[in-house]
């Protein structure tokens, strides 16, 4: 499909992934207005780790993920857990979970997250760049950290994955850690240094100054939660929203962890659970780093944001509409205390929990619905939204307006789900 220059198009979802596919339709022209029922970036755009993580190929269900699950469903205070009111409504995606553990999908998922996520930070730079506010990015590489050689053995063939899709790392000793960031205990003695990862120094803000570039540029953003795509002949023709209906040319979801609820009047059934996040920032640790730490037992992400120290992490099912444990947020500071014993917890600090849109397969949903004309997918991105988001909104732009795409959308299809 070829879209025209000044077609009216309406994106719903104002994260950073709405917002990315957004300033590229406006800059090529196109009449956007963006709909979300909050101010943008209030989403898991504004929880998030906030990494640049173009080498994390690796699907989440990996081989041998049916054996260590259990174990972690049982485990209250573990990275995964999912109450037991929620087993049920959970069984199906986590039998599609389990599905793409084996060994061929692996191969075929990491190929193609790895020619999706190969230019994402190049397409941050660019745009940030354009917008006059590529000092948001800060590439000082990753640091993962483990107790011990044995740790490290478990994650293999992980690396090894990554490694066939050319993301560059090294092993680094205690001393080498020490080097990166002194202030890791010591009971961290490996480490994996990934110079190719980067970070967003404030994701909330990353997305204020794309929602103004937008203005800018002439876009409107709307205050209003749409409740129904609405369709004319079978082709998308605007949304319904509780304040009322917008006309449009063409529609894109980007609604994250909602996408599905939108989607299911016009009879797609997608797989999209939520996986809720927590997270805390500290105002005043103590600690400074240059760069995310990943503390491969801990299941966590420890950055350096603008706000303050993050760490964030955890995996929870519980549906969008249980109430935040505030249990759940708490494991984090223990987790926090095993990388950095002396940092200081009882200053200023924020709690937060928000909702990563996951499908089992790690690969997001990409395109233009097969049966409905008009009406354009991007979501599913799980926790690697804010990576994905600036090369997403150009892949969008340029299948919309017929310009050349290397990549293959067929594995992004929704029709990968029929």
């Amino acid at each position: 499909m070829r879209s025209d220059a000044g077609q009216q198009v309406i994106v719903v979802g104002a994260g950073v992934v709405g917002l990315c596919v957004a300033w590229h339709l406006a800059r090529r022209g196109a009449r956007v207005t963006v709909v979300d029922r909050d101010e943008p970036g209030r989403g898991c755009s504004y929880g998030n780790s906030a990494c640049l993580s173009a080498g994390s190929v690796a699907p989440l269900a990996m081989p041998g993920v049916i054996r260590s699950a259990p174990r972690m469903l049982l485990d209250k205070s573990g990275p995964l857990h999912i109450p037991l009111r929620y087993w049920l409504t959970a069984a199906p995606w986590l039998l599609r979970f389990v599905a793409a553990s084996r060994a061929a999908e692996v191969e075929r998922i990491a190929q193609a997250l790895a020619a999706f996520l190969r230019p994402s930070i190049e397409c941050h730079r660019e745009m940030l760049r354009a917008i006059g506010a590529e000092n948001l990015i800060r590439s000082d590489g990753q640091l993962f950290v483990y107790r011990n050689a044995k740790q490290l053995e478990k994650d293999r063939a992980v690396w090894d994955l990554r490694r066939r899709h050319g993301v560059q790392f090294e092993i680094v000793n205690r001393d080498g850690i020490e080097n990166l960031e002194a202030a890791i205990g010591p009971a961290y003695t490996v480490g994996v240094f990934s110079p190719d990862g980067a970070m967003i120094a404030n994701p909330h803000r990353h997305c204020q100054v794309i929602a103004k570039a937008l203005i800018d540029a002439g876009a409107t953003i709307v205050h209003d939660r749409v409740v129904a795509i609405e369709m004319t002949e079978g082709k998308a023709a605007g949304v319904r929203g509780e304040g009322g209906s917008r006309r449009a040319d063409v529609v894109v979801v980007c609604a994250g962890a909602w996408s599905a609820e939108l989607l299911r009047p016009l009879g797609y059934r997608v797989p999209l659970e939520t996986q809720r996040g927590y997270h805390l920032t500290f105002e005043d640790s103590g600690i400074e780093i240059r760069r995310p730490v990943v503390p491969a037992d801990r299941k966590v992400f420890i950055t350096p944001q603008e706000s303050g120290l993050r760490v964030g992490g955890t995996v929870e099912l519980a549906g969008l509409d249980a109430p935040p444990d505030a249990a759940r947020a708490e494991l984090l500071v223990k987790d926090l205390r095993a990388v950095f014993p002396q940092v200081r917890i009882d200053g200023p600090r924020t709690s937060w929990m928000g909702h990563r849109p996951c499908l089992p397969d790690s690969l997001p949903v990409l395109g233009e619905c097969p049966n409905h004309p008009g009406l354009w997918l991007a979501f599913g991105h799980g926790h690697l939204g804010l990576t994905g988001s600036a090369v997403t909104g150009g892949i969008l732009a340029r299948r919309m307006f017929g310009e050349p795409l290397e990549l293959d959308l067929r594995p992004f299809s929704i029709e990968r789900f029929a």
